[in-house]
């Protein structure tokens, strides 16, 4: 299987990983897909090997063998869930569309969008500052 360039996960994803990895910490061995499907309250083993299969192509996970038992994080889940430089990328990126000489408003508006649809503390700020920036 072709492992593709790592992406960050989505939530469930993240939530799969977290999982896999505090029961390899708490058991020393990586969980069956039926304990991950109880775990996470999946429905089916099918929808498990789904997920486990995109994280596998997204570079997250690696199966060793065809066994039970054998996935591995690819990479600690806290590296994984670092968004600190994407987030503070974005802040700049904002930032210095505020303190261009004649601010893009419609653009201002998207990427305060952006912060409130990723509930970002700075969110707030940056629609007060917009208003005034309308006024």
């Amino acid at each position: 299987m072709t492992q593709l360039k790592t992406v960050r996960p989505t939530k469930k994803q993240q939530e799969l990983l977290q999982f896999i990895d505090a029961f390899i910490g708490q058991h020393g061995y990586s969980p069956s897909y039926r304990e991950i499907m109880n775990g996470l309250d999946y429905t089916s083993v099918a929808t498990v090997a789904l997920h486990v299969g995109n994280l596998i192509r997204r570079g997250h996970l690696i199966k060793r063998d065809r066994s039970a038992r054998s996935l591995e994080l690819a990479t600690k889940v806290d590296e994984i869930t670092d968004t600190a430089a994407p987030e503070q990328w974005l802040l700049d990126h904002i930032e210095a569309r505020f303190a261009a000489e004649e601010p893009d408003i419609e653009a201002l508006e998207t990427l305060v969008k952006a912060l409130l649809i990723l509930e970002l503390p700075a969110a707030e700020a940056f629609q007060e500052r917009l208003e005034a920036l309308r006024s």
